[in-house]
């Protein structure tokens, strides 16, 4: 065991992004239907002055092929260094890769090689169940005091999903976080302010609900997730829901500020009934005090694009518009954010007042695309040096997930950076 904390742990995110760029970054290859392939995890060289640069450099096949990988992270981060609950002695080593079709997470160990990780552990879906009495692990987040994992839903498939929790050290599990649920019912990601003793948590929908794609019945009856959840993270009890309103639905992706000292952060709406349009939200204190209330406002808001009817799923083709979703990313100046329909990310400045006005468009586009067609790169020098180094915001300061990212067709991908 080392007495010096792992390099890779920084006091503040502030201070993550000023270290050296990532030289690799792991991405989760997912299969798609019965075609004889499994699920992966592969590995790109991200190193600018590489010849590999851009380019697959390794791959690990799972054991399985039902797994629909998602929001993996590490074992061990910048976490460790919190003083409630200091570990500095931890590795960050260990990628934890959860399942939310198999309900199974697979432990990859990257130090020996990490072009090509080891799959060292499996906790079969029985032992999950049991130990959680939930389903469908979906986020993975290094915490201060183990390792954090949000589920959709309870053991039968409905709600309420929630947390539970592992060891850092044996991957144990250690059961549920939540302590009193409140009126949570559902569940996705789920993020922090670690210096104010808060969990924030977001809402899609239970397994039930989503195993076999979206229910179009539920979702034009609002009842998808609408609504974002605070707790004490200290206490591991429900302190606050704030509802966005039903026809905003699926409150997916929480990006915190990367002040630790600041109190507010940005949580992606994949569509509106209304409008089908898609938007970013902050939440934030509603008068700065330490003990008041938290409140929510919509800051961007992105029209729905017009498309090719055929390109469209059923439930759409009426309307004759592309839907977007946007999973967010904070670095201290700007915010991007990603749209998995369209295709693309862009980003706006979030140097602004603790209020801001609605943005119907984003300031800048760094990547576009049409519903179906392939990226576009725009103004590819100063961009390019702007998405890498959001990605390192993204990945190393949290030590846990950033955007989709486009990769071959059949397949997606959620990337923590090393």
């Amino acid at each position: 065991m080392s007495l010096k904390p792992d390099p890779s742990f920084y006091p503040s995110p502030g201070l993550a992004m000023q270290a050296a760029p990532e030289r690799i970054a792991y991405v989760t290859l997912l299969n798609v239907g019965k075609n004889g392939k499994r699920d992966a995890m592969g590995v790109i060289n991200v190193d600018p002055q590489s010849s590999a640069y851009g380019r697959f450099v390794g791959q690990v096949d799972f054991p399985n092929d039902d797994n629909e990988l998602h929001h993996f992270g590490w074992n061990a981060c910048s976490a460790c260094l919190c003083p409630q609950a200091p570990h500095p002695h931890m590795e960050r080593r260990y990628l934890v890769v959860p399942g939310i079709g198999s309900s199974r997470i697979h432990i990859l160990d990257t130090k020996p090689d990490p072009n090509h990780p080891k799959i060292v552990k499996v906790i079969e879906p029985a032992e999950f169940i049991k130990k959680t009495g939930y389903t469908s692990p979906h986020t993975i987040h290094c915490g201060p005091d183990g390792i954090y994992g949000s589920a959709l839903g309870s053991a039968s498939g409905d709600g309420p999903g929630g947390i539970f929790l592992m060891d850092a050290n044996t991957f144990e599990l250690k059961g549920q976080w939540e302590k009193e649920h409140g009126p949570q019912n559902l569940a996705y990601d789920f993020w922090w302010h670690l210096g104010h003793d808060t969990m924030i948590t977001s809402e899609w929908g239970t397994p039930n609900m989503v195993k076999n794609g979206l229910i179009p019945e539920l979702r034009l009856g609002g009842k998808y997730g609408h609504k974002l959840h605070i707790w004490d993270l200290d206490k591991r009890r429900h302190l606050q829901e704030i509802d966005l309103g039903a026809e905003q639905q699926m409150v997916l992706e929480l990006r915190p500020s990367h002040d630790p000292k600041k109190t507010f952060g940005f949580v992606g709406v994949v569509i509106s009934l209304k409008d089908l349009s898609s938007s970013i939200w902050m939440w934030h204190r509603e008068d700065g005090g330490k003990n008041s209330k938290w409140a929510v406002r919509k800051v961007i808001e992105i029209p729905a694009e017009p498309a090719d009817p055929e390109s469209l799923p059923p439930l759409l083709k009426g309307f004759r518009r592309c839907r977007h979703w946007y999973p967010t990313s904070t670095s201290p100046s700007t915010t991007a954010f990603s749209m998995s329909r369209a295709g693309g990310l862009e980003s706006f400045s979030s140097m602004m007042s603790l209020i801001p006005p609605i943005r119907k468009r984003p300031a800048q586009s760094m990547l576009v695309a049409s519903c179906a067609g392939p990226l576009t790169r725009k103004s590819p020098g100063k961009h390019s040096m702007a998405v890498r180094r959001w990605l390192r915001s993204a990945a190393t300061a949290s030590a846990s997930i950033s955007p989709t990212l486009s990769t071959p067709r059949g397949t997606s991908s959620f990337i923590p950076m090393v």
